[in-house]
């Protein structure tokens, strides 16, 4: 049985992302999956439906617990009103109040074929993560394992114990959902393209140049940035580089090293300390037709819980 779990730990991490909007949410919540199904191998009956679909049930109960009474949680820059360069960071977030991204190597399955691997890395993206948020929790599910997961309504139907008929009601109202809280534009991180490729070196070399004029030239016009755990926000290239060039702001001697974050290019900003480098945050890119739209700085601070663990963990 541990051998069966191990090999689901991937796509059943994904869908548990994809359930809660949140890395180490979904990793504990495997966690609980897996001491559960092994508690219960010796109970576990064939004849009612393959291994897989009794694991993703067992699952499916644990992110149903964990969403009973919780908040929604969305982007921080929707948790935010915009202000103005220069002002106090102001009031936090609200524990569990947004989206928070994961690694993609705890969610995707590199050995899959190219067009599979574009539909997944597009399913975590912070913005349809948040988008899944507004679904009651069971549409969520049902919308997950038909549409990204590509199981068949009667597949869906067993794990659900529910009938064929009912889950095609509720996928047709997900997607009715979906359709009027769509996601906000962004690319996924494709390797391949030259043009992303382009644009991130230049983003990276201009912060570590910290040459604001660069890095502002890269920004589109109504680009957005917050700073989570702060409920802070800025619209518009020009507040987002009163902001840069502020003496406070300066990161002289921070390095960028490059991530993939919830299938969206990201970066470890790491500063100087000692003879070495700490992560300072954790940077997110939103990216389309060549600019950057949003950025999102998770910093790494006392009062948020840390994704450096998250990310960095062997």
């Amino acid at each position: 049985m541990e051998e069966v779990l191990a090999g689901l730990r991937t796509e059943l991490t994904g869908y548990c992302y994809r359930m809660l909007g949140a890395g180490n949410e979904a990793e504990d919540a495997v966690q609980d999956t897996f001491e559960r199904a092994l508690r219960a191998a010796d109970r576990y009956d064939a004849a009612r439906g393959s291994v897989r679909t009794w694991v993703y049930r067992i699952a499916t109960n644990v992110c149903l617990d964990l969403l009973r009474g919780a908040a929604r949680r969305a982007l921080p820059i929707d948790l935010s009103v915009p202000g103005k360069a220069g002002e106090p960071f102001g009031a936090l977030l609200p524990a569990g109040a947004e989206v928070r991204p994961v690694p993609d190597r705890l969610v995707l399955d590199p050995a899959q074929d190219p067009a599979t691997l574009v539909v997944r890395r597009e399913s975590v993206r912070l913005a349809f993560v948040a988008a899944l948020q507004h679904l009651p929790a069971r549409q969520r599910s049902v919308l997950i394992l038909r549409d990204v997961l590509s199981w068949s309504a009667a597949e869906v139907a067993e794990l659900l114990d529910t009938s064929a008929a009912s889950v095609t009601s509720a996928l047709q109202r997900a997607r009715a959902t979906l359709r009027t809280v769509a996601p906000r534009p962004g690319d996924v991180l494709d390797p391949s393209d030259a043009g992303q490729r382009e644009l991130l070196a230049r983003y990276c070399a201009a912060f570590e140049n910290h040459d604001v004029a660069g890095l502002v030239s890269l920004l589109h016009e109504d680009a957005t940035t917050s700073m989570p755990p702060f409920a802070w926000g800025l619209l518009g290239r020009e507040q987002i580089g009163l902001a840069m060039a502020a003496p406070e702001a300066a990161c002289v001697g921070h390095r960028l090293v490059p991530v993939v974050a919830s299938g969206q290019p990201a970066f470890w900003q790491m500063r100087p300390a000692g003879d070495g480098f700490v992560p300072f945050s954790l940077v997110v890119l939103d990216i389309a037709d060549g600019r950057v739209i949003n950025t999102t700085t998770w910093l790494e601070v006392p009062m948020a819980a840390s994704l450096w663990p998250l990310f960095n963990a062997s």
